[in-house]
């Protein structure tokens, strides 16, 4: 869009349904910014054609047409929240030392306690 919030190629929601943003700018059948949607599911209008002028191309039945005004919702995946994001759990730290046959292998680090 002409503020850069929406891009061709991005997955967006419109009217609760998954679509992907494939013309943005001016049509000839009415006025201001308009966003040319091919909608994954189906459920649109067109092809992409309107009024005989192709703005875009889509499966039949998948094209629409929305005004950006109202922010729509991206379909990327999310981080998952913190609380939600699993972590390895921590072992205690080793290093390499030579063992009493002078072959190398793990030892654990003496431990900051007394």
């Amino acid at each position: 869009t002409a503020d850069g919030s929406i891009s061709l190629g991005q997955q967006i929601m419109w009217n609760g349904k998954k679509s992907t943003v494939r013309y943005i700018g001016n049509v000839k059948f009415a006025a201001g910014e308009w966003m040319g949607l091919e909608l994954t599911d189906g459920g649109g209008v067109h092809d992409g054609t309107v009024m005989g002028v192709p703005y875009f191309e889509c499966p039949s039945g998948r094209g629409v047409f929305a005004q950006p005004e109202q922010p729509p919702k991206a379909t990327a995946p999310a981080s998952p929240p913190a609380a939600f994001v699993s972590t390895p759990a921590v072992a205690a730290p080793t290093a390499v030392a030579p063992t009493a046959k002078g072959e190398e292998g793990p030892a654990t680090l003496p431990s900051k306690e007394k």
